[in-house]
């Protein structure tokens, strides 16, 4: 063997360790104690984030919209309904509260996420797949199959509705793991089926615009729809200002629930600027996806969104995301479609959007811009 081929062997080999080494996760090189971030992680100069000195400043800073839950249940609900239309025109995201979910599943819940993350790596790593249609799934990054640079983040993604019969392919640990999912799951599925109700009502979807029937069935979609949960988990990372725990995006659903904690780290872009979601402890941030952007035919739309991280705490966050049933085609309702708005995006459904994610490295809005009209 000649000593050039040798040599091109063993760098092939050690680009290989160093790949699979990445696949393991950001949470198994933070347990290893690496003190600079690996350049499998580092962003183009223009991609990094503006780590700002002064963390609190309103420049950098944003107070998202807050609905009151309690109060759009209330006598208050016409007033509550214009905010709400308000913040999804001008914000595509609002925080809620007085949302009736238990504080102490809330606690539970979190608390059962990041004990999952504690596991050991041989335990976590039990739930890897590269399937994107697995019930479970754990894994890193926003799109490991794709992604040229990781995104510091680990996940585990399970399909919460339609609820498995066998809860088999959920993590068995910890121990309350599914018992928790399953209850945490079923309250945040009611809580986006009211506030799905109320946005309908919003574009003039109500049932003084449609008959009985009609308004039925409109609902019964979303209540027979998807909904998959995420959790997100950003360790500690020594060079924040280099990488990013997700990438500018915007979700693919209907609406997202995310409960997160005191930590910050979610930007929205607003006003041509990325600015940090001040949290508002137990709240849930909700934000506009591309299926209600296409559904609505572009009236609300959907944000680019990111994440920060940060060299000195775990985050950790739940994401609920949903939206129609896997099979259903998304598009414009024909009563929000006039000769003054044109229908304005193509059909669409899950497996498109999984054949387009699978097929490159998603970015931005890329998907939704490729079925647009016009």
């Amino acid at each position: 063997m000649s000593p050039a081929f040798s040599c091109t062997t063993q760098k092939l080999k050690g680009d290989i360790q160093s790949e699979s080494q990445y696949q393991k996760g950001v949470k198994h090189l933070h347990e290893k104690g690496i003190e600079k971030v690996p350049k499998k992680y580092i962003l183009p100069i223009t991609e990094r984030p503006i780590i700002e000195k002064d963390s609190h400043s309103d420049k950098t800073h944003i107070r998202l919209p807050v609905i009151d839950f309690a109060q759009l249940l209330g006598p208050n609900r016409s007033q509550v309904l214009n905010a709400l239309t308000d913040a999804c025109q001008q914000y595509g995201f609002f925080q809620v509260v007085n949302h009736g979910i238990p504080i102490n599943l809330i606690n539970t819940m979190l608390g059962l996420c990041k004990s999952f993350f504690e596991l050991n790596f041989e335990e976590r790593a039990a739930y890897m797949s590269s399937d994107m249609r697995a019930p479970a799934r754990y894994g890193t990054s926003f799109n490991q199959n794709k992604d040229g640079v990781f995104c510091w983040r680990d996940f585990l993604k399970v399909v919460c509705h339609p609820l498995p019969d066998d809860l088999c392919h959920w993590p068995s640990s910890p121990g309350d793991l599914r018992k928790e999912a399953t209850a945490y799951s079923k309250q945040t599925r009611h809580l986006f089926l009211m506030l799905m109700e109320a946005i309908l009502e919003s574009l003039g979807l109500s049932d003084k615009d449609m008959n009985e029937a009609e308004e039925h069935d409109m609902l019964q979609e979303f209540r027979d729809g998807s909904q998959i949960m995420v959790v997100n988990c950003y360790p500690p990372c020594p060079e924040p200002d280099l990488t990013l725990g997700m990438p500018p995006h915007s979700d693919y659903g209907f609406l997202t629930l995310l409960l997160q904690e005191e930590v910050k780290g979610l930007q929205i872009q607003f006003e041509g600027k990325w600015l940090t979601v001040e949290p508002i402890p137990n709240a849930f941030v909700v934000n506009i996806g591309d299926h209600l952007e296409i559904f609505s035919n572009g009236r609300y739309r959907s944000v680019l969104h990111r994440v920060l991280v940060n060299p000195e705490r775990t985050r950790v966050t739940i994401a609920s995301l949903h939206s129609l049933p896997f099979e259903h085609m998304i598009q414009p309702s024909p009563k929000l479609i006039s000769e003054d708005n044109p229908r304005r995006y193509k059909d669409t459904n899950f497996a498109t959007f999984l054949e387009y994610i699978s097929s490159c490295e998603p970015k931005k809005k890329e998907f939704l811009e490729s079925i647009r009209l016009g």
